[in-house]
């Protein structure tokens, strides 16, 4: 028997990712059956139990994809010569997040997972670690513009990343359930809040 090709396994299964997520977006995961992946792929059972022995197996593929771009997005961000300013990095993830809001990108997906990931602590885990990632890269952009004097030397790094991480989802959470602002808008918004000067100190009552 002809040994089969490795572009031959991976085209099948994105056969069979790309079925269950139009099924995961039609029906949701808990509606979803492995059958209903099975015929959408229009493949035999065995070839999907293959690659994906269980409903939780591919949930966990999906996953991986709708958080696993916008991770690749800003490791290459965290890495590039010279340091990428904040707010041009924030508006290079918000751009992945741009290309993925359609009816059938990961956007509606990533939603659902959010759901799952606090029901299966497996996913729960998984998610939690991927999301870690996210915000070490974040937090990577951060002390680099703290060496070129885009952020003050005294301020904390992990608390600037964990707010930026923020404004990512924040954003297309507000896309998905009201259908804006767009980008433009947004980035308008950070910008402004970014350059607010701090109030002053509230003098002490006196007694």
């Amino acid at each position: 028997m002809p040994r089969v090709s490795e572009q031959h396994l991976a085209a099948r299964r994105r056969q069979i990712v790309d079925a269950a997520r139009r099924c995961f977006l039609r029906e949701g995961f808990h509606r979803t059956t492995m059958q209903d992946v099975i015929a959408e792929a229009g493949l035999s059972v065995g070839a999907v139990y293959r690659y994906f022995p269980s409903k939780a197996d591919l949930i966990r593929a999906i996953a991986e994809e709708a958080v696993g771009g916008a991770e690749a997005v800003l490791g290459e961000l965290a890495r590039r010569e010279p340091p990428v300013p904040l707010l041009e990095a924030l508006d290079s993830a918000l751009a992945y997040v741009d290309s993925q809001a359609g009816d059938d990108g990961l956007l509606r997906i990533a939603i659902q997972v959010w759901g799952e990931a606090q029901r299966d602590p497996a996913l729960g885990e998984f998610v939690a670690g991927k999301y870690a990632r996210v915000r070490g890269h974040f937090e990577i952009l951060v002390r680099r513009a703290q060496r070129t004097g885009e952020v003050p030397a005294d301020a904390d790094p992990e608390a600037v990343a964990a707010a930026l991480f923020a404004l990512v989802p924040g954003w297309f959470l507000q896309r998905i359930l009201t259908g804006g602002p767009d980008r433009e808008t947004y980035l308008a918004g950070v910008r402004t809040l970014l350059s607010l000067s701090p109030p002053p100190p509230v003098p002490p009552t006196r007694g």
